[in-house]
């Protein structure tokens, strides 16, 4: 077992078998409030443009009109985006379902709904006089209220779960740190589509609950490590553990997000249109979680009091029964 110490220059040394070697320890907490200031600028920010500007609601949220429509032949999906902003129809989603020829196409609930089947159809004719349109329905905006509802039921039952979560698993300060850590991850993600009013769909939400996931399995990587380092160093103070912790599991932390990040751009860039708002999500959240789990997530538990004797197992008295 290594043992830490530190130098008569104050820096922290290992022991291996008597032969004292440097420890490239990165002293994340001396930085801590720095962290601290930079999240509560960011949330404030965050925070203003989701009171100022509020959201870009998409249909699945606001209502509207869904048509469900084969083509004869491969779609040009751009060609059929086009030709309804032609025709100011704004803000269509054409996306394929299943086949390159099956195309669903969600329009924005306007006042004359009733002949818009009609027109809708008239412009598709034209780009291909054998299509098929199977089917035209009215999406409510009552629909879209209780999809709004349920979108934020989820997310507050995920951040229960989570809380539950790591206050058995671990300690209650960690279980605090990791909540404060994936609100700060979710209020900045929706702070950023705020301020570009990015239109926000049902493929937002699933983006939001994998943020909070990735998020929270950062945070436990380094919860993990800081709970064994304790039960292992035995002549460091609590500060010193989390740096060390932390610099163990730094490498792990760089090569997850960085490979993480690299499909996420690739979706951004690449991906088209339909998942563009999900990876935008992403990328914003996938980003933000790896800087909360250091600087938000141990530095907050640290802060309500995490000591050594929260993480060690409890002692159990056994008594022995005297033989008669």
């Amino acid at each position: 077992m290594a043992l830490f110490a530190r130098d008569k220059n104050g820096h922290l040394i290992k022991e291996i078998n008597g032969i004292k070697l440097p420890f490239p320890l990165t002293e994340f907490m001396k930085v801590r409030k720095w962290g601290y200031l930079v999240s509560v600028l960011l949330t404030a920010v965050s925070l203003f443009f989701i009171v100022t500007k509020g959201f870009n609601w998409g249909l699945d949220f606001t209502g509207g009109v869904v048509f469900d429509t084969h083509f004869s032949q491969p779609a040009n999906l751009e060609q059929i985006r086009g030709k309804l902003k032609e025709n100011r129809i704004e803000s269509p989603i054409v996306q394929t379902t299943g086949s390159v020829q099956d195309v669903m196409i969600r329009l924005p609930a306007t006042d004359n709904d009733s002949s818009i089947g009609e027109r809708v159809k008239g412009m598709l004719i034209e780009l291909d006089s054998a299509i098929q349109i199977k089917s035209v329905e009215f999406v409510g905006p009552n629909v879209g209220e209780e999809l709004a509802q349920g979108a934020v039921y989820a997310t507050l039952a995920t951040l229960a779960m989570m809380l539950i979560y790591i206050g058995s698993r671990f300690e209650w300060r960690l279980g605090l740190g990791g909540i404060v850590s994936l609100a700060h991850d979710v209020v900045i993600t929706l702070g950023v589509f705020s301020a570009l009013q990015v239109e926000m769909d049902l493929t937002f939400v699933a983006a939001i609950l994998s943020v909070v996931g990735y998020s929270i399995n950062d945070s436990i990587v380094v919860f993990d490590r800081v709970r064994e380092n304790f039960r292992k160093i035995r002549r460091l103070d609590t500060l010193d553990i989390i740096d060390i912790s932390l610099t163990q599991t730094l490498s792990r932390t760089i090569m997850t997000s960085a490979t993480t990040l690299i499909v996420v751009v690739a979706l951004f860039f690449f991906g088209g249109p339909s998942i563009h708002n999900f990876s935008l999500a992403l990328l914003v959240g996938v980003g933000f979680g790896t800087y909360s789990s250091i600087f938000v997530a141990i530095a907050v538990a640290y802060d309500v009091g995490l000591r050594r004797e929260h993480m060690l197992p409890p002692k159990v008295d056994k008594e022995v029964d005297e033989l008669p």
